[in-house]
């Protein structure tokens, strides 16, 4: 059996990856988030809950000790000092696999008439605290996945493909339920795409931005 913690439970990728790691009945998880009533639809004997926020470093060492993987599905303008906590609860706890949710972009990575699209929407503090976040993970010791999604839909769709940091990014959409398959596939298997920072999009959607704009 797995054990999982994640942080940020209450997120609509971090839900939905949640209900497929139940489905399979072969892990436990730890849900860490300061709304647990964002969660109480996932009561389930192989579910605990943990009140607090990522900023509490007693609280999260806690939490993350024993865990084989935490999956980080965090965001706010405080994306920063929230990696570094976690990095140090982690590092503190004995803990190393983490697979951390970012954003497109952070690298400068986005190429053509899209990229400068996503610049014009996102500059201004929130590429810069996103990258600044990846920034502090990358630079632990930490066996990390970076995932960097297109942006995201609700399609009731698995449709993805992924790049690697130091190409460029393809496509401009991505289902959320998309990323949360991919967040399943990389708990199932924990060496994959280890210390990486992967971009993920649905393929055929390139264009100067996203279709619903």
């Amino acid at each position: 059996m797995t054990k999982i913690a994640v942080l940020g439970a209450g997120g609509q990728i971090a839900k939905l990856a949640i209900r497929q790691l139940l489905g399979s009945g072969m892990d436990e998880l730890t849900l860490y988030l300061r709304h647990p009533k964002k969660v109480s639809d996932l009561a389930n004997e192989q579910v605990s809950v943990t009140v607090g926020d990522v900023l509490d470093e007693s609280l999260l060492t806690q939490t993350v000790r024993g865990q084989d993987v935490v999956y980080a599905n965090l965001g706010g303008s405080d994306i920063e000092a929230q990696a570094r906590t976690v990095v140090s609860a982690l590092d503190a706890a004995g803990v190393t696999r983490l697979i951390w949710i970012s954003t497109l972009g952070i690298y400068d990575e986005v190429p053509g008439a899209f990229g400068a699209w996503n610049h014009s929407m996102l500059n201004g503090g929130y590429l810069e605290t996103y990258a600044a976040a990846a920034a502090v993970i990358e630079a632990s010791d930490l066996d990390y996945t970076i995932v960097r999604p297109a942006w995201l839909t609700n399609k009731d769709e698995v449709d993805y493909e992924l790049t690697q940091k130091g190409e460029p990014f393809k496509g401009t959409e991505v289902s959320r339920k998309s990323v949360a398959d991919l967040v399943v596939q990389l708990v199932r298997d924990p060496t994959r795409e280890m210390r990486a920072s992967i971009g993920v999009n649905k393929p055929g959607t390139n264009g100067p931005k996203p279709s619903w704009y």
